[in-house]
């Protein structure tokens, strides 16, 4: 089995792959689940029904924000998914579970600055906060070119 990343995802098209990350979120739907998982690289959602696969809907529903887990499934294109590919999960082993008495405190709702910069080290695992660090990387080591180009060190 390949393990990609999720930033691979459209070059295994039709093709069975294993991701390993961290919950990001889970909906439910009746008897299917889409839990959306990322990794340093970015967000896939996933799709799991209970009828075509109990062990993996079982060991996904309840699970807690930003647990972490190996998923294996088949990559296929879904334009109203995020990144415009999705997985149909087949596996999944539970890595970590967060507790819930003491769940993962940066949630999908807006908190105020005080806690967010007590929480540094988890804020920067959110979307934007991980984007505005990628560009600041791109834009020094962009500078860093220039300058190494120009002789000046």
């Amino acid at each position: 089995m390949t393990t990609i990343t999720i930033e691979q995802a459209g070059k295994y098209d039709g093709q069975e792959v294993t991701i390993q990350g961290w919950l990001y979120n889970l909906r439910e739907s009746g008897k299917l689940l889409f839990p959306i998982f990322r990794d340093g690289t970015g967000v896939i959602q996933g799709v799991v029904s209970l009828k075509e696969n109990p062990e993996a809907f079982a060991a996904l529903k309840g699970l807690t924000q930003e647990s972490s887990a190996i998923v294996t499934g088949k990559i296929r294109a879904e334009q109203r998914a995020p990144g415009g590919f999705e997985m149909g999960v087949t596996g999944v082993k539970v890595l970590q579970k967060v507790s819930e008495e003491k769940p993962y405190p940066i949630q999908l709702k807006d908190h105020g600055v005080d806690f967010l910069l007590d929480q540094r080290h988890l804020w920067i695992r959110t979307p934007r906060q991980a984007a505005i660090l990628r560009i600041r990387a791109e834009a020094i080591r962009a500078a860093r070119e220039f300058m190494d180009g120009q002789g000046i060190r």
